[in-house]
This record gives structure tokens, C-alpha cells and sequence, in this order.
């Protein structure tokens, strides 16, 4: 597999107009409600609880999507709206500050997070206004995430949850230098990394830049609330996950840190340029990062033989869209269309200019990007296209199969271990499974479509030469 070159020019905003082709469309949101974020933000923040202000919906939504947890009486809950609440007839802050103050006693957490919902936003609750209140009278840190529906994607959840963290940091004018993580290694200014990954995979990052004698001064979010790392204006931050921008926003707006516009760590070239562009950031030279890159692609060999001159669709769902279409141009695949539900040109501009140069060096025509899709659309498009595999969310995957569309749900990336270089064979893994599927299904059946000519045929044959079916 051919390793990627350089670091590419940050930013430029116009030359990625002027190469990809942005188109938006008219469709709602089909994506995952954003409060599922709850599911792996309360296991990230151990002292936390999360308390989801919401209709029957959304509590439906969640005993769904995280029914299995509630035996280990987990550090989450629904604060279901009545007609009493809705109709104004019911004090939204005794109601709060009765949950909240049950909350403390039961579980007694560092922070409570408040998160609102689509019927929060209708019914204009004022969770910003009630927040500090509650926070003077219980002594316990109250955060406000607006995490609806209807104006978020599914992950932008934990961005919105993020946010609000992000503006509890502590900003200090001048956070001291760091030591180096390397004898002879000099210092370099504090770093913090933003986004939620688990545990085993920020240590496999955080192992990578120790590798080039750098040391991570903080996570956000931290596994404590009062970890929080310390913020200013020589703090450099970067992104793990490119659905993060509002999270980006607030530190460098109201924080003032800087910002490292990066590729993000997905796949072995993103995970290379990731690293570089810290490195360049923090004035220190990266050593042994293409030998790196180029035993992950050797690692991955098995599953990037499978991808090769395949080609891929995407839908749209949880704005990774952009960083896996780069990573699997780089196995081989041709990126058909990227469905995404809504695009930061400014936090995603190395992502997209690493993916215009890495179709170059590969020989595959750009992508056409569409923000918003509209998913009536986009089925018809695949059936025009034809893809060898549809990246879709879990609504459209049995019909496309019912069509001979081979696909993948889109959530699964969300909780796959997908980042770094360590975790490159569970990427591909993941991306080539309903290929492999589909090699080791009988001749007669086409994907999950059962060819008929085939079955008609072998009825017709002497029962003694007939095969199962």
C-alpha cells in the first residue's frame, strides 16, 4: 500500500471549492437523535450524570438504544415532560430543582448535565437560565447541552456537551511549558486534545506523540469534571473527530487557545498527517511516522486487496463521512458520492484537502459532497450508480440489500475502534465484512437477493443432482 506524502497546505479554503463539488439538498436530518451521545459520554465522565429533559420519544429512543444498561443502575435518566410542564402550568425550575436534588442524594456527582431535547426548543424552556440557579442553591456544577433534534446530527450531541465544558475551562494567560516526554527532547507548549474516545485507543494516541517527544497536557472531556484542562491563549487544542467544531469554536473564541488544523487520526495516512501537524504546530520534527504508516497498511494488506478498485456510497450519518471516503481512496475504493449532514468547511479544511491530493496520487475522480442529502434522492442515485458497498444509516440498509446493494450502518463507525494506528485492521475489518459476506454466499443468491433463474433452474433438474438451496 503506497504511503501518503508530506503534510498538505492548511486551510485553503478556496482551492477546496474550486476542487470538490458541494452540493446541499433539501433533506431533514436522517440521522441518529443526538442525545445518544448520553450512551458513551456518561461512561467517558465517571463522576457525571446526565439528565435527558424530554417526551415519552425520547425516552422510548433511549430505553431502545441503552435498555441493557439500566440493570447496572447507570449515571443517566429522563425527566419526562407532561402536559403540565408543556402547557406552563408546572415551574420548570421546582420541577428541575427536585430531580436535580434527588439526583445529588442518590448518586451525589461531581456534575449533573442537563441535556435538552427537540420539545425543550418548542416549548422555549429557559435550561440556560435555570442552570445557574440551581447551581448557587445545590453546589453542584450544572451544565446545559442543547442537544435537539432539530438542529443537531446525530454525533454533534457530544459536540453540543462538549461546548458547554469547553466554556467551564479555566483560562489562565500563560499556561507553563511542558516537559519533554523524551530525554533530549526539548519543551513544547500544552497541548489538549478534544473529543471522547475510550480509554485504551487515547492512550494508543497519546503513546504516538510521546513517540516524538510529546506530552498531552489534558483530554476533553477529562474522567473527572474537576480535570478539566487548564486553557489560554498558548494552549494549542486539536480534534479527534470531525463533527467537533462548535467544541473548536469556543476555545479559540472565548478561550483564545490555538487551534490545530488537522486531518483526524482515522486510517494510517489521517493518523500520520494528525501527528505531523501537532508536530509542525509545536515546532518539534516528527521522526519514523511513514515506516509507522506503512506497517499499518501492511497490517491491513488481507482487507485492502478486498476493497481495491471498489466502489463506495455514502449516505450520510455521522459526519465522519469525509475522513473514511480519504481513508478507503487510500485502500483503493472510488468514493461515488459523500452524504454528510452538515459540513464545517473551516474545522474540515485539511480532511478535505488531504482527500483532494490523496485522489490525485491514486488516480480516483473527486467525490461529489452533499450536504443534507435528501435520501429519496440519494436511493435513486444508488440505483443508477450501483456501488459495490452503500455506508447508510440502519432505516435504508434492508431495502438496498432487497435491491442487491451490498451495505454497512453508518453507527457502527461510531463506536468501532477506528483511530489510530493500531486500530487500522478493525477499520478495514469493519468495511470489507459485508463484502466477505457476500464471496462466501452460494452462487444462486446475488448479496442477500436470491438469484430465481437459478432456483427455477435447479427445480427443474433430477432430484439427485439438485444442491441444497
Amino acid at each position: 500500500m503506497q504511503a501518503a506524502k508530506r503534510p498538505l497546505a492548511r486551510g485553503d479554503l478556496k482551492a477546496v471549492g474550486d476542487a470538490l463539488t458541494f452540493d446541499c439538498e433539501t433533506g431533514n436530518y436522517h440521522t441518529f437523535c443526538p442525545i445518544s451521545c448520553v450512551s458513551w459520554l456518561y461512561q467517558k465522565i465517571e463522576d457525571s450524570f446526565f439528565l435527558v429533559v424530554g417526551t415519552k420519544t425520547c425516552g422510548y429512543f433511549l430505553q431502545n438504544a441503552m435498555g441493557v444498561m439500566i440493570f447496572a443502575e447507570p449515571r443517566y435518566a429522563m425527566a419526562e415532560l407532561e402536559e403540565g410542564d408543556i402547557s406552563a402550568q408546572l415551574s420548570d425550575l421546582a420541577e428541575l430543582r427536585r430531580l436535580c436534588t434527588r439526583i445529588i442524594e442518590d448518586r451525589n456527582p461531581s456534575v449533573i448535565v442537563l441535556i435538552g431535547t427537540c420539545t425543550t426548543e418548542i416549548i422555549k424552556m429557559d435550561m440556560e437560565g435555570i442552570a445557574p440557579k440551581l447551581e448557587a442553591e445545590l453546589g453542584v456544577p450544572i451544565v446545559v447541552a442543547r442537544a435537539n433534534g432539530l438542529d443537531y446530527a446525530f454525533t454533534q450531541g457530544e459536540d453540543t456537551v462538549l461546548a458547554a465544558m469547553a466554556a467551564r475551562c479555566e483560562v489562565a494567560d500563560h499556561v507553563p511549558t511542558v516537559p519533554a516526554a523524551l530525554p533530549g527532547a526539548k519543551s513544547h507548549a500544552p497541548l489538549v486534545i478534544f473529543g471522547s474516545l475510550p480509554d485504551t485507543v487515547a492512550k494508543q494516541l497519546e503513546l504516538e506523540l510521546k513517540k516524538q517527544g510529546i506530552t498531552v497536557s489534558g483530554w476533553m472531556p477529562s474522567s473527572k469534571y474537576q480535570d478539566l484542562p487548564e486553557v489560554g491563549p498558548n494552549v494549542h487544542v486539536v480534534g479527534v473527530n470531525p463533527f467537533l467544531s462548535r467544541t473548536a469554536s469556543v476555545l479559540v473564541r472565548r478561550k483564545k487557545c490555538k487551534l490545530i488544523n488537522a486531518p483526524f487520526p482515522i486510517g494510517p495516512d489521517g493518523t500520520r498527517a494528525w501527528v505531523e501537524a501537532i508536530c509542525q504546530s509545536l515546532d518539534i520534527e516528527p521522526q519514523g511516522l511513514e515506516e509507522r504508516e506503512r506497517a499499518a497498511w501492511q497490517a491491513a494488506k488481507e482487507y485492502t486487496e478486498i476493497l481495491k478498485d471498489k466502489t463506495i456510497f455514502f449516505m450520510g450519518d455521522n459526519l465522519l463521512e469525509v475522513s473514511l471516503a480519504r481513508a478507503l481512496t487510500r485502500a483503493g475504493m472510488t468514493v461515488l458520492e459523500v452524504g454528510i449532514p452538515y459540513m464545517d468547511k473551516r474545522f474540515q479544511a485539511s480532511e478535505l484537502q488531504l482527500l483532494i491530493e490523496t485522489c490525485k496520487e491514486m488516480g480516483k475522480p473527486l467525490p461529489r459532497i452533499v450536504e443534507k442529502p435528501d435520501n429519496y434522492n440519494q436511493v435513486k442515485r444508488i440505483s443508477e450508480l450501483k456501488p459495490d458497498l452503500a455506508i447508510t444509516g440502519m432505516a435504508h440498509a434492508n431495502p438496498l440489500e432487497a435491491r442487491g446493494i451490498s451495505t454497512k450502518w453508518s453507527v457502527e463507525f461510531t463506536f468501532q475502534h477506528i483511530h489510530g494506528f493500531t486500530n487500522v485492521k478493525d477499520l478495514f475489518e469493519l468495511v470489507t465484512r459485508p463484502l466477505r459476506r457476500n464471496q462466501s454466499l452460494p452462487s444462486r443468491w446475488k448479496t442477500f437477493v436470491r438469484n430465481e433463474e437459478a432456483v427455477v433452474a435447479e427445480a427443474k433438474m433430477p432430484a439427485d443432482a439438485r444442491v441444497e438451496l
